[in-house]
């Protein structure tokens, strides 16, 4: 480490490149089973332009392309992985059902940070949503990877 915060991870050359493209059409037979399983009212979620549940947005996961592995990418190691928070910003109005959303997933930041066990490097994931161009919804998850040192065997 050169200096507070610097890391040299292998995720952070990929600093503002775009990892992922791809749509997402919501639909609202999704959008009924994700609120029921959420524990949502399903009845504020029944219209054929029902706006999303916000955190919906979550299960465009299941959209990504098959045979990108963003784990790859990023070079993370799943055994020392941590979910460090998920957060979604909307400018305005929820992405409603019939939607159908372009999908942009790039590396916001990563940093390192010392700690008791190790350090731990701390990765966070912008993904865009857009349709017909202008931003709906902006998501940041905050990625924890610990260092190998910290890692109980």
């Amino acid at each position: 480490m050169d200096g507070p915060g610097h890391t040299d991870h292998p995720a952070a050359k990929l600093i503002g490149e775009t990892l992922l493209s791809f749509s997402m059409p919501i639909e609202r037979g999704k959008v009924r089973e994700f609120a029921r399983a959420t524990g949502a009212d399903v009845a504020l979620y029944d219209a054929a332009d029902a706006p999303i549940p916000p955190t919906f947005l979550v299960s465009s996961m299941l959209w990504e392309p098959a045979g990108v592995s963003l784990v790859e990418r990023l070079g993370l190691d799943l055994t020392r992985v941590l979910q460090g928070g998920q957060e979604y910003r909307f400018p305005g109005e929820l992405p409603r059902v019939g939607d159908h959303l372009d999908i942009d997933v790039t590396v916001e930041s990563v940093t390192s940070k010392p700690g008791k066990r190790g350090s731990m490097t701390f990765l966070v994931l912008l993904t865009t949503y857009r349709r017909g161009g202008g931003i709906v919804a902006e998501g940041r998850a905050t990625v924890i990877e610990r260092s190998a040192s910290g890692v109980s065997e």
